[in-house]
């Protein structure tokens, strides 16, 4: 097949400012459509269409019926698995190996919008694949972040980077492994919470770090705001260096600290900007849930969100946390991973060693959640959020959590266990067990252990011996008794609603 339009705007890019990886790029063009096109099937075979008639799975294969009366045909999928496994689909006997090519062939409502994602997707991968891999183990804490090429094993725009040429991903995108170079927003009656520092201060003004792509896409030129919500205006001042990590728009800046920008594009399924909610929230959620965790006797840490700045707009805004790195004790060579870092972790073991280092992982990572959702916390404990503190042999010791904006917190089952709701309001207090079990079963169960485990069968034995000896409760009943709940990631995408959607997977035990 020809090239797509996202393939050759990013090949002719690259071949005016990094020709040497012109080659490689097109080398890795047919494994990402691959890799694509994996996600997608797994989405269409698994996820709740309106358009999908009947689902028919056999022993050649799944063959989707349309409401048109069009078939799709492909093979086994596997919702737990992480291999590539379809290079090809067959829609009413034409071959499709590009997931854009065979959405635009689908005709479904809002097809054009997820074609063009998933045409990104497919180049921006290739482009992430073509970053060298380290030679040596990580030194430094952030370099523990920045080898994952990949991008979310399950979402069909995993690299989908729109407004992000060639030259922006080498330049800002973790698994390239550059130097950022921040900029300040000098903002006058700025909105803070938690103890800003005085580094990050000019007299009354507030120096909010943005990152360098906010600055030239968003907040500058003659599509910028001039003035903010009644402020004054701002200015954008050079500011220091930072490296990004697993989550591109948050930066390491050294000294302990790092800092999350606001980026006002679509990175797989969310505009990761910061809304005003989460600037005035999340100081005191990050105090609450702290105070809740010291109850799990050190078995979790909480990335202390230490300040949060905004000007009013979403656009605008950053928090302030410490590196979860502050809590391995790099003398008895503890490291802090992230646990979508896992697997490339583990993988120079044995395969009877991997498994057992992945069980102890989820051992803990299930008792932890699972007693913090009692007490009424619901943590979203996927691959990025989540790290383990590992030993020397790659056991799981501890765990730290970052990232507080998407929790749910239930005030009702904070008072059964006669523990004050905290001094907060709006989206993230939420009783429903339905909507809370979705929180941590959808993010760690199919965010997290999934990718761990790689398939169904190696998924169904880490949940069977990881949960064998926890404390019962109905949440971990439901864990072990009813399909699992998990986000119906290319569903949402042909939505125009913009919230979040579920579907339930077939529970992978052999009894489930």
């Amino acid at each position: 097949m020809g090239r797509t339009v996202a393939e050759r705007t990013l090949a002719a890019e690259l071949d005016t400012v990094r020709p040497a990886l012109t080659a490689a790029y097109a080398a890795e063009l047919p494994g990402a459509r691959a890799a694509v096109l994996t996600r997608l099937w797994r989405g269409l075979v698994h996820e709740p269409f309106p358009w999908v008639a009947a689902r028919t799975v056999g022993r050649e294969g799944v063959t989707l019926l349309l409401e048109d009366g069009r078939r799709l045909c492909g093979p086994q999928s596997d919702p737990w698995a992480t291999a590539v496994s379809a290079t090809g689909l067959d829609l009413d006997g034409v071959r499709y190996d590009h997931p854009a090519e065979l959405v635009v062939a689908l005709t479904v409502p809002q097809g054009g919008r997820l074609a063009a994602e998933l045409d990104h997707s497919v180049a921006s991968l290739a482009l992430s694949r073509t970053a060298p891999r380290r030679e040596a183990p990580p030194v430094d804490p952030w370099e523990w972040e920045q080898g994952e090429t990949d991008g979310h094993p399950y979402h069909p725009c995993c690299r989908s980077r729109p407004g992000f040429s060639a030259a922006e991903q080498l330049a800002y995108a973790p698994e390239h492994r550059p130097v950022v170079g921040l900029r300040l927003a000098a903002v006058e009656g700025a909105t803070v919470s938690g103890e800003w520092p005085s580094e990050l201060r000019d007299g009354s003004t507030v120096l909010i770090p943005v990152h360098p792509w906010q600055a030239r896409h968003v907040l500058s030129g003659p599509s910028g705001p001039s003035g903010l919500s009644g402020l004054s205006g701002f200015a954008l001042r050079p500011g220091p260096d930072a490296h990004p990590l697993l989550s591109l728009r948050t930066l390491d800046m050294g000294g302990d600290t790092h800092v999350k920008t606001s980026l006002t594009t679509r990175l797989t399924s969310t505009v990761r900007d910061i809304s005003a909610y989460t600037v005035t929230h999340a100081v005191a959620t990050s105090e609450f849930v702290e105070r809740l965790a010291r109850r799990l006797d050190g078995r979790l840490h909480i990335a202390r969100t230490s300040a949060a700045a905004g000007a009013g707009m979403a656009d605008l805004a950053a928090l302030l946390r410490e590196s979860p790195h502050v809590h391995a004790d790099s003398a008895a060579g503890e490291r802090v991973v992230p646990v979508a870092a896992l697997p490339a972790l583990l993988a120079p073991r044995a395969a009877g060693e991997r498994l057992d280092r992945v069980v102890e992982f989820a051992r803990l990572a299930l008792d932890v959640c699972l007693e913090l959702l009692d007490l009424g916390v619901a943590l979203e404990a996927h691959g990025q959020n989540l790290l383990a503190v590992v030993d020397a042999e790659d056991r799981t010791r501890r765990l730290v959590y970052r990232d507080l904006a998407d929790i749910r917190i239930s005030p009702a089952r904070l008072a059964r266990h006669g523990i004050a709701a905290p001094p907060i309001s709006g989206r993230l207090l939420n009783d429903d067990p339905a909507t809370l079990r979705r929180k941590v079963l959808g993010s760690l169960v199919t965010g997290a252990l999934g990718p761990l485990a790689g398939d169904a069968p190696t998924l169904g034995t880490i949940l069977e011996t990881a949960t064998r000896d926890l404390a019962p409760t109905a949440d971990l009943h439901a864990l072990r008794t009813q399909p699992l709940p998990a986000k119906a990631l290319t569903l949402m995408r042909l939505d125009t609603g913009g919230g979040d959607l579920w579907t339930v997977l077939p529970h992978p035990s052999a009894d489930g």
